[in-house]
């Protein structure tokens, strides 16, 4: 209104609407005092609700996140024991189960080590395989198979020729025919069936799958080199003695089993990319108590006959042998330091203990790469495991990786450094046997009277 009197305060302040007084009185326009304002005016600070709400979600987020991450890393470390419990159990089961079969004999380790390489084909085969493509190739995965079990007729046949011969000594046809006919002509017979898979893979060729059977044959021969043919130099060490079969098998195990707890409760530094689970405090701590059971566990074997002493037939009987000079102890005085009130001035060492320590240190240092090739197999096809026969373990080429690099070294190692490089009457027998017929042998026989009896006259 024009000449009205200024407010008495001098500023015109006044209160928001609906503060209940000046209602309806015209008041010139201010600014409006916020609550900080008023807050400040009663002496003390409110922070608006809106402000108020944000940090308190975000103490409720970092709590629920807080209680998240704990529950995680609780279900992680559960899940982790979990894992080791069933692992440990599978273990315990196989280690049983293989102990029995052990204590059954030769063939039926055998039987045990056929059953495997069957297994471990089956999981290779089904890991390259392309269903949609081989139902129009029918017939295509039983030719693999035929390979396969070519290949185990040719080396079987190789390694167990002699002790087939020397199990069957009846001159009925059946095993007349099949000891003179199937040893005599065995490689003609292998070679034969494969050149037959040979052409039957031929006939199967189909345009526009060339590739794909190409990549199939090659796939099944490197199974055949690379599983097959190394697995199979345990069957020869199996008949020169179990020992030279079970202690290279226990320091796999022992490796594995202590590489995993050694790495599960040292383990910080990471060994190789290919394995990141795997650590260098496993593998270190892994080394030194594989080594040290090796040269225990080859004077506990070494006491027994059915351990060492070899198997020259097909048979199932007890073994009663003498185990020779690398199974008797050989005594060393002890150092002249050595306190008078110890009760022992000598030790005694078997020489197969100190052969099973370079056993121990392959097992440790370079048998575990068997397992990086594998790992490095699994990445190319991006899987977890070959399989899933043994809870906690994968499949069965999961465990037998290391083995057969194990296998191959046992063989060379006893041919090389321990088996006699002699001929003797056994081995030229052996050759008799195998090579001439019934007629022949009786005039070699005939020949060989003759001749020690001019020789007798002299």
């Amino acid at each position: 209104m024009k000449g009205a009197p200024p407010s008495p305060t001098g500023s015109g302040s006044l209160m928001a609407s609906g503060s209940g007084s000046g209602s309806g009185v015209h008041r010139p326009r201010h600014r409006k005092r916020s609550s900080t304002d008023e807050s400040r005016a009663h002496g003390w600070f409110r922070i608006p609700r809106p402000a108020l709400s944000i940090p308190l979600m975000m103490k409720k987020n970092s709590r629920d996140d807080g209680k998240s991450s704990v529950t995680t890393e609780e279900d992680e470390t559960a899940k982790k024991y979990r894992s080791m419990w069933i692992r440990t159990l599978s273990s315990i089961w196989m280690i049983g189960g293989f102990i029995l079969i052990v204590y059954m004999g030769h063939l039926y380790i055998w039987a045990m080590i056929v059953v495997i390489q069957l297994y471990m084909a089956q999981e290779l085969f089904a890991l390259a395989r392309a269903a949609q493509r081989e139902k129009q190739i029918p017939g295509f995965r039983l030719l693999n198979w035929h390979f396969f079990l070519t290949a185990m007729l040719y080396v079987y046949g190789r390694f167990l020729n002699k002790h087939l011969v020397k199990t069957i000594h009846s001159d009925h046809l059946i095993p007349y025919l099949f000891k003179y006919g199937l040893i005599k002509y065995h490689m003609l017979i292998c070679y034969s069936l494969y050149i037959a898979g040979f052409v039957w893979f031929i006939l199967t060729l189909k345009k526009g799958m060339y590739k794909y059977q190409f990549g199939q044959f090659a796939w099944t021969h490197m199974i055949l080199f690379v599983v097959f043919a190394q697995s199979s130099f345990t069957v020869a060490n199996i008949f020169e003695g179990i020992i030279w079969f079970l202690l290279p098998a226990s320091l796999i195990v022992i490796n594995d089993i202590m590489a995993y707890f050694f790495g599960i409760f040292f383990g910080k530094t990471p060994l190789i990319k290919l394995s990141p689970k795997k650590t260098w405090e496993g593998f270190i701590g892994a080394c030194f108590s594989t080594v040290i059971s090796a040269f225990l566990l080859a004077y506990v074997m070494g006491q027994s006959e059915w351990l060492t002493c070899p198997r020259k037939d097909l048979s199932t009987g007890w073994l009663h042998c003498d185990p020779g000079p690398l199974f008797r102890p050989m005594y060393h005085p002890l150092p002249a330091w050595t306190p008078q009130w110890f009760p022992w001035r000598e030790y005694g060492v078997m020489p197969v203990q100190t052969h099973a320590m370079a056993f121990g240190l392959f097992a440790s240092l370079v048998a575990p790469f068997g397992g990086f090739f594998a790992s490095g197999f699994k990445r190319a096809f991006n899987i977890k495991d070959f399989g899933d026969s043994i809870p906690g373990h994968g499949g069965i080429t999961d465990r037998m990786d290391c083995q057969m690099v194990m296998a191959v070294f046992s063989y060379i190692y006893y041919q090389s450094f321990i088996a006699p490089h002699h001929y003797s009457v056994e081995s030229f027998l052996d050759q008799i046997l195998v090579n001439l017929s019934l007629d022949e042998q009786m005039g070699l026989y005939k020949q060989l009277g003759e001749t020690l009896s001019k020789l007798a006259q002299k």
